[in-house]
């Protein structure tokens, strides 16, 4: 019998960030992602035009902490914010997965 693609998926929830506690940490990351947006002086609906996206509404959720940076895009996000992808991506995940930020990098998450 076929598996379907997330039946390997634990349905009970995983030790980690309580719910409310990742909300706070994406907004975070969202107040931070907000400000560089204004360093590169665009607006949502730039950044979204920039980055090929349907509707504009996307980057206020992501900044809102309703949302994150979809790792398909985190590159080109970063670029068109003037920044370097690799320590955009590691800033992100110190928010994003804080365990796995501390795990990889051995240092306390914000």
């Amino acid at each position: 019998m076929k598996r379907g693609r997330y039946q390997d998926v634990p349905t009970e929830r995983l030790p980690g960030k309580a719910a409310p506690e990742a909300r706070q940490l994406r907004k975070r990351a969202g107040d931070w992602l907000k400000l560089r947006r204004a360093d590169a002086e665009l607006s949502q609906a730039d950044l979204a035009a920039r980055l090929g996206l349907k509707y504009y509404t996307f980057i206020s959720q992501v900044e809102n902490g309703f949302s994150r940076v979809p790792t398909e895009i985190m590159g080109a996000w970063a670029n068109e914010l003037g920044l370097e992808q690799a320590a955009f991506a590691r800033h992100l995940l110190m928010y994003y997965e804080p365990e796995l930020y501390r795990l990889l990098f051995g240092a306390e998450s914000k």
